[in-house]
């Protein structure tokens, strides 16, 4: 199973049936949906890489299902954003002649909250706007926060504020420190960058996301066990991975 590269797509599935899907990136064509009793679909941002496979998520044709979107005031217009994408001529089918049901949600700073779930958004540093989410659920807490760069000290301390205690932060690693020179202002970070908000924020386990697509195996592997050094509950995402709380 290889690592993830950049696919931008993680799936929770609570206990209670219900499944949260963040952002929509290639990965979320091989999302097992089941029996999921609602679909919950979090936007970080609407750049390419985390919409382009939404056209291509099966349950969007299924008159059976619910899919709530949601996405944050720190991005463009949620519903406007989604269904730009599928306007002639960029796809054959219009998002309003999909069969599925359809709810918008553009969520405040208190974020969504349901039962024993809540989904909070923070600010990214990231061109054009985007958002980080701390998910708490089950005595859980996972914290997304890809296509974040740092070195504005204020959305750098309320991305740490986010990530306190977590059990599992999932951070942006796009680049190496030396990469990191001739990268910066595109919005994203490098793995010591991922390490030093681990530690900042205390967290449990660090998942580095985001990783280059031309990056291959052995690449990444390197990044991960230099991370390791430094942070030893490190891993690299990757394609299909499932962890469990």
């Amino acid at each position: 199973m290889g690592y993830g590269g950049n696919t931008s797509c993680v799936e929770i599935l609570l206990p209670s049936g219900d499944m949260l899907i963040f952002d929509a990136g290639t990965g979320i064509r091989d999302v097992a949906i089941g029996p999921a009793k609602k679909i919950r679909l979090f936007f970080s941002h609407f750049h390419w890489d985390h919409i382009q496979a939404l056209p291509y998520f099966a349950p969007l044709y299924q008159p059976e299902r619910a899919v709530h979107f949601y996405s944050s005031p720190y991005s463009a217009p949620l519903r406007e954003s989604l269904t730009g994408q599928m306007k002639a001529p960029y796809f054959p089918i219009d998002f309003n002649n999909l069969r599925s049901r359809h709810e918008f949600t553009e969520l405040g700073p208190q974020g969504f909250c349901e039962a024993n779930v809540t989904v909070r958004p923070f600010r990214l540093h990231h061109p054009q706007g985007a958002c980080g989410y701390r998910i708490e659920a089950e005595g859980a807490v996972i914290v997304y926060a890809t296509d974040h760069e740092l070195g504005n000290a204020e959305i750098d301390a309320g991305v740490v504020d986010a990530a306190q205690g977590a059990d599992l932060l999932i951070f942006d690693a796009q680049y190496t420190p030396p990469e990191m020179e001739r990268c910066r202002g595109r919005g994203h970070s490098t793995w010591q960058d991922a390490v030093e908000v681990a530690k900042r924020a205390r967290v449990r386990q660090l998942v580095l996301f985001h990783l280059d697509p031309d990056r291959d195996d052995e690449a990444v592997d390197r990044i991960v066990n230099a991370a390791r050094e430094q942070f030893p509950n490190t891993a690299g995402a990757r394609e299909g991975w499932t962890i469990t709380f």
